[in-house]
Formats: structure tokens, C-alpha cells, sequence
């Protein structure tokens, strides 16, 4: 049984956010991962969360729930759940709730350039014919997108992940996977351009980069690619950037989004 000052971070009562089990989960992580619940010590009983977060058995089940599908605790029938004992090595994830700052999407798109810049260069020397032709067939629906009048963000993701996949390391792909919706920064606000036709130039400007960047891995350029791949990102911040303080001056703000 854990000692009161050991479990005093965790035994203490909720708000009411969207999502209590993401709460919940989150906070007992904090204290695994802080040390103050070591590998091995068992986590208050599922009546003593509920009495002293104010929550329902089910939302404190389906927390310890998440915290054993990420690794960080183990459970025992008839003894209850215990902290697992490789718990401080937690899997890299990325919040549920999303990018909720211009600063978090910033924060990813400086990651994703580390790894996408290196995938391009990869592309370049390690594609076949039929990834030229996929990352060819990406850079065409992005194009129809576009005239369409779409924002063409699935459409985008599409290519990049079609340079991952022609790297011919599965694991490029499946890092880009990984991110998801996080990948394409625009969809995270809802403001580019209001009108149409100022979409439509933003979006060609884009497409002028990915073109350069499928050039250069046509031509087996590696250092031409990772050059272009590595332009397109910077670009890619700065415009998100600018468009998340246009948002705000556009809310009748001062202040950019923090």
C-alpha cells in the first residue's frame, strides 16, 4: 500500500474538463514519471481515487486502462495496479487534445524537419521508378484539389508521405503516420485566406516547393532534396506563423495566439 505522502499528488480532486480519464491518466503519469510513484508501488485502489477525485469507477478504470496500454503500470488480479518496472521509460506520444498553441505546431514542424529533411535526401538516392511515379501521382491530386477550391491538406499529407515511403525505410512512414493530422500545420487554424482565391495563391505557393522538392528526388539529387525538403519547412513555419497573427488581428485582437 503506497504511503499518504507518496500518493498525495494523485489522491487529490478533479475539475471538469472535457475528458476526466485524460486528466486523470496525465496526473498519475506526472507522478510516475517524476518518481514520486517508483517502479513497483501499487496505485491507490480504484475507491480511493473515486472518493477522493470525485469521479466514477468507470473514469478511473478506463485511466488505468490508458496507462497500462502505454506501458507505465501493470496490473494484478485481486492485488489491484503497480507502477511497471521500466515505467520511467515512457513512449514518445504527443497529447491527445491536440496542438493547442502556435508554439506546440512550431515545436513539431522543427521535429519533422529533422527527420523529413533526411527522408528526402534517402528519396532521392533510394527511389524506384514507381516512387517517382507515386510522389508524381501525390503532387497531381494536390494540384486537382487546389482547383477544386479545397484546402488539399489530406492531399498534402499524401505526398510527404509518399517521399517517406520511398525512402524504402518503413520506419520514415511510420513516424509520419504517427503524427497523423498533426503533420499539415494549416488545418490547425481556420484562417488562411478568407477568400477563394487568396487560398487558392497560398496554396500554389506550396505547391511550388513541392514541386521542387520532387524534382530534385527525380533527378537522385540527395543533397538538392534535403536542401528544397528542408526550405519548405522553414517556409512552412514562418507563413504558420504569420497566418495565426492575421487570425488574431482578424478576431479583433492585438495579440497573436500564445
Amino acid at each position: 500500500m503506497p504511503s499518504q505522502t507518496r500518493t498525495r499528488g494523485v489522491l487529490r480532486p478533479v475539475g471538469r474538463p472535457r475528458n476526466l480519464t485524460h486528466e486523470i491518466a496525465e496526473r498519475i503519469a506526472g507522478e510516475i514519471v517524476d518518481g514520486k510513484l517508483p517502479p513497483g508501488s501499487r496505485l491507490p485502489t480504484e475507491q480511493e481515487m473515486v472518493e477522493a477525485m470525485g469521479v466514477s469507477r468507470t473514469v478511473v478504470r478506463e485511466a488505468v486502462a490508458a496507462l497500462r496500454a502505454e506501458g507505465l503500470v501493470t496490473t494484478r488480479q485481486g492485488a489491484g495496479a503497480f507502477v511497471a518496472a521500466d515505467a520511467t521509460r515512457r513512449p514518445f506520444r504527443l497529447s491527445v487534445e491536440g496542438l493547442t498553441s502556435v508554439e506546440d505546431v512550431l515545436a513539431v514542424m522543427e521535429l519533422r524537419a529533422s527527420v523529413e529533411t533526411e527522408a528526402a535526401g534517402l528519396a532521392a538516392a533510394r527511389a524506384t521508378a514507381a516512387a517517382c511515379r507515386r510522389i508524381s501521382a501525390a503532387l497531381t491530386r494536390i494540384d486537382k484539389a487546389i482547383r477544386r477550391g479545397e484546402s488539399a491538406v489530406d492531399e498534402d499529407f499524401a505526398f510527404h508521405r509518399s517521399i517517406a515511403e520511398a525512402t524504402g525505410n518503413e520506419q520514415f512512414g511510420n513516424f509520419l503516420a504517427y503524427l497523423g493530422r498533426f503533420i499539415i500545420p494549416r488545418q490547425s487554424i481556420r484562417v488562411a485566406v478568407y477568400r477563394v482565391e487568396g487560398q487558392r495563391a497560398y496554396l500554389e505557393m506550396i505547391q511550388g516547393e513541392h514541386r521542387a522538392i520532387y524534382a530534385a528526388i527525380a533527378a537522385g539529387d540527395t543533397g538538392a532534396a534535403r536542401d528544397a525538403m528542408r526550405a519548405h519547412l522553414a517556409n512552412s513555419q514562418a507563413r504558420y506563423r504569420q497566418l495565426a497573427i492575421t487570425a488574431a488581428r482578424a478576431r479583433g485582437s492585438s495579440r497573436p495566439p500564445s
